[in-house]
């Protein structure tokens, strides 16, 4: 806890001068471009792999980047309320929509009854992404360990896109062109993020153009 202490004494006396007239002007409104919706994963930085600055990404995070699909009187609100807010009271233009290698959530999708009965609530968040993992058993029924990782957070990300435009109001932004949907894939190893291609069906590098 010193180190965090410690850091908090740092961000004032360093960072927040670097930029104190943004914060000044962030101290009544947001006005933030972008929504990331990532994995709660400590490893997962969105404003580090993003470069951004405070006040252009509103973050919303969740066990596996899950989202769960749109349903009046939701058991999961604060997700939902968090993609209303940032849609209908924000107005952002993009979603991004971030999963990532060695995912803990994604793994947890394996493992027995018996060794998740210690995690009932992650157990139960777990089985919105129960259908991925049975696709990926059966396209790849015989894949290596690192093989299904590697497919199952991947269409992880899609799957939860597919969530995603069952809002109606970000289903009706989206084909009209008022909001962009991006789903990536960020290898902490490496630091590569790729962007799903939805005309294409797969994930390409993001990188610089040739």
């Amino acid at each position: 806890m010193k180190k965090i202490h410690d850091g908090a004494v740092s961000f004032r006396r360093k960072d927040f001068e670097a930029h104190k007239s943004l914060f000044g002007d962030l101290s009544k409104t947001q006005k933030p471009h972008s929504v990331f919706i990532g994995c709660s994963d400590s490893r997962l930085v969105p404003s580090l792999i993003t470069s951004t600055l405070p006040g252009e990404l509103f973050i919303i995070r969740s066990v596996a980047n899950i989202i769960p699909p749109y349903k009046k009187g939701v058991n999961y609100p604060a997700i939902s309320a968090a993609i209303e807010y940032a849609v209908l009271a924000l107005e952002i233009t993009n979603i991004i929509v971030c999963g990532h290698s060695n995912c803990g959530g994604c793994g947890a999708l394996y493992k027995s009854e018996e060794q998740m009965k210690g995690l009932p609530h992650t157990n139960l968040w777990l089985e919105l992404s129960r259908p991925v993992k049975n696709k990926v058993m059966q396209m790849i029924p015989n894949a290596t360990e690192a093989e299904r990782e590697w497919m199952t957070e991947q269409m992880n990300v899609v799957q939860q896109i597919s969530h995603l435009l069952t809002y109606p109001y970000v289903l009706e932004r989206y084909n009209n062109n008022k909001l962009t949907i991006y789903g990536w894939y960020y290898v902490i190893e490496t630091g590569e993020i790729y962007n799903y291609d939805v005309d294409k069906g797969y994930f390409e590098l993001i990188d610089d153009p040739q």
